[in-house]
């Protein structure tokens, strides 16, 4: 039986491989999450903040990099048609989360994040919002756990239904755009369906992702407004803006106009894709036994009753052609 310090030195061993396996290009994305989720509940994670710094870094990182390999008036085009879908998408799933969290009974302000990061883009929407809310480190745990675990699911099953249903890539990528949590997994899931799937997908989510901001600034007015109420209003809470976003746009930008430095832009793109799945591996790490416990059973059915409906209709609008781009 192995002592505590010699599990961590083998723990330490194995995350290290791991992210080394990533970064290699040997392992698809879909692949290095799994091997991630392994990890995670074979050993104790031994940087598990640093891992969800980076992680967190990384993300924006390779998303501003594979804008590299997009044409900025298909990026263009497929926002401004995104617009309209993610907007009625993102106000249907807020509506529904909150009636679900009031029929689920789920207390605090986990259901309110829950319902936010079905809606917008899973992780970053929580954390842009919980501090707004001054929600507890066990509500974001509970929220982030809810829909990280979706995430997960997400990222392998889409394809699956998109084969299935044969989907065409821009129906694939619109789909995972509209009904999959974080950037981090759309941007997985649609790689893993090709090249067009991942350009727009890519493009509609970043589009949805630009609603975190007037969504935490209503929320931080509606905060400021009812803690004036009360003797104490808290300390003033901050709108983080996804300035990732925009650099995004600007790599898109600069592959449409100055194309004389194309094997610069593909390259820059693979390195991209190689974030991503070194991403995706360390998002993996963060699932353990203990956030499946920390999770619970209510506010986990209510993550998912909302994710299957968004999903669900989503996909009915765009597999009968009523949207599309």
């Amino acid at each position: 039986m192995r002592t505590v310090e010699e599990q961590g030195i083998v723990g330490k061993a194995a995350f290290v491989a791991g992210v080394l396996v990533a970064a290699s290009g040997l392992i698809s994305p879909p692949i290095a999450l799994l091997a991630g989720v392994i990890f995670g509940f074979s050993f104790v994670h031994p940087y598990r903040e640093r891992s969800s710094v980076l992680s967190r870094r990384l993300l924006q990182a390779s998303v501003v990099v594979l804008g590299f390999g997009l044409n900025l008036p298909q990026v263009i085009h497929a926002g401004r048609s995104g617009f309209v879908y993610t907007a009625i998408s993102i106000t249907g799933a807020i509506v529904l989360g909150l009636l679900l969290g009031k029929l689920l009974r789920i207390g605090g302000k986990a259901s309110f994040l829950i319902t936010v990061g079905t809606a917008i883009c899973g992780g970053s929407a929580i954390a842009a919002i919980a501090p707004i809310t001054e929600a507890s480190e066990e509500e974001i745990s509970v929220s982030m756990g809810t829909v990280f675990l979706l995430n997960s699911v997400a990222l392998l099953l889409f394809p699956a239904v998109g084969y299935a249903l044969h989907l065409d890539q821009n129906q694939f990528g619109l789909w995972a755009a509209l009904a999959i949590h974080d950037t981090s997994s759309v941007v997985g899931a649609a790689a893993k369906y090709g090249e067009q799937a991942l350009a727009i997908g890519t493009t509609v989510k970043l589009a949805r992702a630009l609603w975190i901001v007037p969504v935490s600034l209503l929320v931080a007015a509606f905060m400021a407004r009812f803690a004036a109420r009360g003797e104490d209003a808290g300390p003033r809470a901050t709108v983080k803006v996804p300035w990732f976003i925009f650099l995004f746009c600007l790599a898109a930008a600069a592959r449409t106009y100055w194309p004389h430095f194309t094997t610069l832009y593909t390259e820059l793109n693979w390195i991209g894709r190689t974030g991503l799945t070194v991403t995706l591996f360390l998002i993996g790490t963060s699932l353990s036994r203990k956030t499946l416990q920390q999770v619970g059973v209510r506010p986990l059915i209510q993550g998912v009753t909302l994710w299957v409906v968004v999903g669900g209709l989503s996909l009915a609008a765009i597999y009968y052609r009523w949207i599309g781009i």
